[in-house]
């Protein structure tokens, strides 16, 4: 087993954390620990999302990095009279990836009940059902209750979490990583090792980390954390699809686990600043750090909130490249948190006045 390291033991407690949208206690509780040392304050929005903010400089622009604390998961809407629960999806799911896996359902008073998603033995199966994706409405969840009064007995209750059941693994490469939520714990956990990281050195600028909530339904933690910040550029952290697995071509994304952070040219939320993205690819040039780009035609992330909060910010999405997202886990690389967190620190560094005033006119 690979000893874990500080970093490695900081990104397993922010995974292993279970957190939905409208959920976000655990994670959120987790994240608030381990920024505070480094933070002057730390404050939050009326829904939930963390802020936490660090003063460079008492009259400097006011910079955003956020990453989302909720991670895509179930919510409990009934339990039957045999004590199966049906559910709802809370984000987007593709009902391949869900049959068989094991989940947690969390009870209101913070016990967590372990279950399966049930799946039909293909023996009883019909060739053309076999053949068929299954359908998510009709799916349930097995917690091995023989009633729905035993089930209640236990604490479950409609409107209850359910998340995915994974732990942690540093992988055979160990610069492999496997986990739940990825998306987006590994944004928060970039926004916490940045702020450590500036701990002690000078930046022209208020620093704000920041840990969102409500992202996979809507962005709707981005509006109000934004609200909050007013910030002058923002930037979110989050996951992007790494087109490097079989099955994946060029034509579905051009990043590629291992070989830095994604720049987001384009998404459904957003097209990415022009001014802030050519900034970004001159310090990683100067700095020699790699980065790649990313396009998601088909997703948003809080940048898509963050640039229309207010009268409007300069906002990008910055990537780490994630085998496998929206599903029970992900494996991504750690040198791609590592060079995304040093990019981010030497932004921040250099995020003055004049130059926030020049991306916003470029």
């Amino acid at each position: 087993m690979t000893k874990m390291d500080e970093t490695l033991l900081m990104l397993k407690e922010l995974t292993d954390v279970n957190g939905i949208a409208g959920n976000e206690s655990q994670p959120r509780e987790v994240m608030k620990r381990m920024i505070e040392p480094y933070a002057d304050s730390i404050t939050f929005d009326g829904i939930g999302s963390l802020i936490a903010e660090k003063k460079g400089a008492e009259n400097g622009p006011r910079i955003m990095l956020a990453g989302h604390l909720d991670e895509v998961g179930f919510m409990v809407t009934r339990i039957d009279e045999k004590g199966f629960i049906f559910f709802q999806t809370i984000g987007g799911w593709w009902s391949q990836v869900m049959l068989s896996q094991r989940v947690t359902v969390t009870t209101s008073k913070g016990e967590e009940i372990t279950g399966i998603i049930g799946s039909t033995p293909p023996h009883v199966l019909p060739p053309e059902a076999r053949k068929k994706p299954a359908d998510i409405k009709d799916m349930f969840i097995d917690i091995g209750a023989a009633s729905r009064e035993e089930a209640m007995d236990w604490g479950i209750r409609p409107g209850d979490m359910i998340t995915p059941y994974f732990e942690f693994t540093v992988m055979k490469n160990s610069q492999m990583l496997m986990a739940k939520a990825w998306d987006n714990r590994i944004g928060c956990a970039i926004a916490i090792e940045a702020m450590k990281r500036l701990k002690d050195e000078k930046h022209p600028n208020i620093f704000y980390g920041v840990g969102t909530v409500q992202e996979e339904v809507g962005l709707r933690g981005a509006k109000t954390a934004a609200a909050a910040v007013q910030p002058d550029i923002a930037i979110a952290v989050d996951v992007g699809i790494a087109a490097d697995t079989p099955g994946l071509s060029e034509k579905h994304g051009i990043a590629k686990a291992g070989k830095g952070p994604g720049l987001v040219l384009y998404d459904a939320s957003l097209v990415a600043h022009k001014g802030l993205r050519e900034f970004i690819e001159g310090v990683a040039e100067e700095m020699n750090i790699p980065y790649q780009y990313d396009h998601i035609p088909g997703g948003g992330t809080d940048a898509g909130s963050f640039h229309l909060a207010g009268t409007g910010a300069p906002s990008i999405a910055v990537t780490i490249p994630t085998r496998y997202i929206h599903s029970n886990a992900g494996i991504l690389n750690r040198d791609d948190f590592e060079n995304t967190v040093c990019l981010i620190v030497e932004l921040v560094k250099r995020l003055d006045r004049q130059a926030v005033d020049q991306i916003k006119y470029s």
